[in-house]
């Protein structure tokens, strides 16, 4: 390893004073912060499946309360709708089990090795970095006697944490290891936490063996839930001895650390891989394949310190090279989180250093987690979305359950919020019924990325089937016969004038419904299924309220005329349809993408301060759909600025209190959706594809001039090689499938030659061109 050599990855020249500002790695269930201190440090692990375990939610009834429920709201009493069920809900879980529930479990560190080190005199030359390309973190220093190097990596093959140890110079490692409990460190104000840390018990012990040379790490919780850490130790020359329960090592060459942790099972380690090379060049085997298989490069510019080119970010000169290096991160911290048979990336991903995180660090459905996973299959890692659709399979009957509890209906009832298990706590969020229908979205787009007809017919299509029947329960029709949502809700917002978030109608939820039932349609007629049902879903379809244009040319949030407007918020769940969603285009709604166009500006024509960094990133995503790629590059320096910190984590908002977003919290908490947004933002600013269309630098912005980027996966199964400067460009697409594509190409590039393919002009920049399977097709 060279710490000059910085081509994918990122350096510091400071190290951690906390664990939000620790190195990240990961194999996709166990996490790793490196804080790179040099005489006292620590490495804080977590592993993907260990949540405090709380006694799981009750499943009283309240389905009575919503004919009433529905009563009040249309009478105007939105807020005493908004306590019906609450209050009925705890009032019958006290009666039926003597105790209302303990909510949400909350996400937990696992332990930490300590390592303590002796020192050479003063340092110099103090370096950490992250190499996103192979996963390893690592810190280096040069004192009176030598070079040091530790480096840090978590086996994607065996999801062992390994640690090396060495000295420019034979014999001069000497240190002490550990394994112990994650000191808290919670900074947090309490409004951001589930829970309260002295609520949290859990009985730790430590040891170390000289027989084995290992150190071990026990927890247990009041329930009797167990988990440990179990190192063990090699060191090529000096001594090894114990002392306080930690391993010893003096006068070593190198010393190599490797620890398994084990969640309810025996530690067994006799079958891991001792050699540090071996089980790296395995391990990065892995995760190099699927970190390479897109790369960007825009201007090429030379990548500094993170500490220079966020200042120069917060002069306001935002560099090309770090929106390039956060891209390559958010795709390093998705592999990183999240894979097959795992969790989904939370609210912090894999990482957590406090026993009370955030909203229990949790699985958010009503923007989070999908944010999460909008860059996976445009950015060619389908397998780190299974994880996703994994977890909301696994708890299909909690969410039946929420739905005949609490609406008395068929199908499915997802919660906003939920960890461990997927039973809903009736309250004022239960009445956004739409998590279910946004989870579905993911769901169908894998068939459309894949062209699996089997996860279609499989996972897609009764997972679209189950919110199909729960809108066909829930939905009510008017005089006028047309279908309303009631209760609804538009996520977060509330109208203006209101004391409530209950309403009529969210653009949100008929947007949602809309798009579940079309694409449950389209995929049984594609599979030859569900004639019957088809022809009730399409009837119903046709009955969904049209989305309206307000008095100043926005988009409306609510399309019931009780409910008014707010600009001043950090969702903008009524654009939906313009993104996430592919419903409204350019091409088949002109004057609603006009009018999204408009609301999305009314959100900041009110100023930043109702603003997040999470919102900044969706927003940025918003205006690429949109077309504007100069105000998509603003927002995502905004994010820059505002709310990253020294090693690319992103915050809920800005602790300096800039005005560049909302002033919740002296320290707000990191919260990885607007890092793994910012990948999804920059793909979408390249690239736009629905079926049937793509559009190439659909947003792209002045400042980037020139760029190269390869591997961008399309719906349709094309994959999409580009590559401009003034002047100049040249594309080449590769389909998994024969098909016929109408392509736009960017105006700046116009007119184009198709290397002896035949495409049909339609003007405007539009093309209609045939994809042959596996045949590259070449634009020039």
């Amino acid at each position: 390893m060279n710490q000059n050599e910085n081509t994918h990855g990122m350096i510091l020249r400071t190290p951690a004073t906390r664990w939000q500002d620790a190195l990240p790695t990961g194999s996709g269930v166990v996490g790793a912060l490196v804080y790179g201190n040099i005489q006292n440090d620590t490495i804080l692990l977590n592993h993907d499946g260990l949540y405090y375990p709380n006694q799981p939610a009750a499943q009283a009834s309240v389905a009575d309360q919503l004919t009433e429920m529905r009563r009040l709201i249309r009478a105007g009493r939105c807020r005493d709708a908004t306590q019906l069920m609450a209050k009925a809900y705890t009032e019958r879980t006290k009666q039926e089990v003597g105790s209302t529930s303990t909510g949400r479990d909350p996400y937990q560190p696992f332990c930490s090795i300590q390592l303590g080190m002796s020192t050479n005199g003063p340092f110099r030359k103090y370096r950490r970095g992250v190499d996103f390309a192979t996963g390893r973190a690592w810190v280096q220093w040069t004192d009176n006697v030598a070079t040091f190097t530790r480096e840090v990596f978590v086996s994607r093959v065996t999801d062992t944490v390994f640690l090396r140890i060495r000295g420019s110079k034979d014999g001069t490692v000497s240190c002490r290891l550990s394994l112990a409990k994650a000191r808290n460190e919670q900074t947090e104000e309490k409004v951001f936490s589930g829970v309260a840390t002295n609520d949290i018990k859990l009985s730790a012990s430590q040891q170390a063996s000289l027989d084995d040379k290992s150190v071990s790490f026990q927890g247990r919780y009041p329930n009797g839930f167990a988990f440990c850490a179990v190192g063990k130790v090699d060191v090529k020359g000096g001594t090894i001895h114990v002392a306080d329960e930690s391993l010893v090592v003096s006068g070593a060459h190198e010393v190599v650390m490797r620890v398994q942790l084990y969640l309810g099972q025996k530690p067994n380690m006799a079958d891991l891989p001792v050699a540090f090379e071996d089980a790296f060049s395995e391990h990065a085997a892995v995760h190099s394949e699927l970190f390479n298989r897109v790369t960007l490069s825009l201007g090429g510019e030379t990548r500094s310190s993170n500490e220079e080119m966020l200042l120069a970010a917060y002069d306001g000169d935002v560099p090309l090279s770090l929106v390039q290096a956060m891209f390559e991160f958010s795709r390093y911290l998705l592999i990183c989180s999240s894979r097959p048979g795992g969790w989904p990336a939370n609210l912090q991903g894999l990482w957590n250093g406090d026993y009370a995180p955030a909203w229990n660090s949790d699985i958010h459905t009503d923007e989070n987690i999908q944010m999460n996973y909008w860059q996976a299959l445009p950015g060619g890692l389908p397998e780190a979305a299974m994880p996703l659709f994994e977890y909301f399979e696994k708890h299909l009957e909690d969410f039946r359950h929420n739905a005949k509890n609490v609406f008395g209906c068929r199908g499915i009832y997802v919660p906003l919020a939920m960890t461990t298990n997927g039973r809903e706590i009736p309250s004022a969020w239960s009445s956004w019924t739409a998590a279910a229908g946004w989870i579905a979205q993911h769901f169908y787009d894998y068939y459309l990325y894949t062209g699996s007809l089997e996860f279609l017919k499989l996972r897609a299509v009764p997972w679209l089937k189950e919110v199909a029947s729960f809108y066909e329960d829930f939905l009510q029709e008017e005089a006028d016969g047309k279908l309303v949502f009631i209760p609804s809700l538009s996520p977060e917002n509330r109208p203006t004038g209101a004391d409530s978030m209950l309403c009529i109608n969210a653009t949100m939820d008929v947007a949602i419904c809309r798009e579940v039932l079309e694409n449950l349609c389209d995929g049984c007629e594609l599979l030859g299924i569900e004639s019957a049902g088809v022809k009730s879903w399409r009837a119903m379809l046709a009955k969904l309220p049209a989305y309206e244009i307000n008095g100043d040319g926005a988009m409306k949030e609510w399309l019931h005329p009780s409910f008014k407007d707010n600009y001043h918020h950090r969702h903008q769940s009524h654009l939906y349809p313009v993104f996430p969603g592919l419903e409204i285009t350019e091409e088949s709604n002109p004057s609603i993408y006009e009018a999204c166009r408009v609301a999305v500006e009314k959100r900041l024509v009110i100023g930043l301060t109702s603003q997040t960094g999470w919102s900044m990133a969706h927003m940025a995503n918003i205006y690429a759909r949109l077309g504007q790629g100069d105000r998509a590059m603003e927002c995502l320096e905004i994010l820059a600025r505002a709310s990253t910190g020294p090693n690319f984590f992103t915050y809920h908002n800005d602790w300096r209190q800039m005005g560049l977003s909302c002033g919740w919290g002296k320290m707000p908490p990191f919260q990885i959706d607007a890092n793994l947004g910012i990948a999804a933002a920059v793909l979408e600013m390249l690239v736009f594809s629905k079926p049937g269309l793509l559009k190439l630098l659909p947003a792209l912005p002045a400042r980037w001039t020139s760029g190269r980027v390869t591997g961008i996966r399309c719906r349709g199964g094309i994959t999409v090689d580009m590559q401009w400067q003034p002047g100049h460009f040249n594309a080449t697409l590769t389909s998994n499938n024969d098909q016929s594509l109408r392509l736009r190409l960017p105006p700046a590039f116009n007119p184009a030659s198709f290397a002896g393919r035949q495409a049909q002009d339609e003007g405007s920049g539009y093309w209609v061109i045939a994809l042959k399977s596996g045949e590259p097709f070449h634009v020039k």
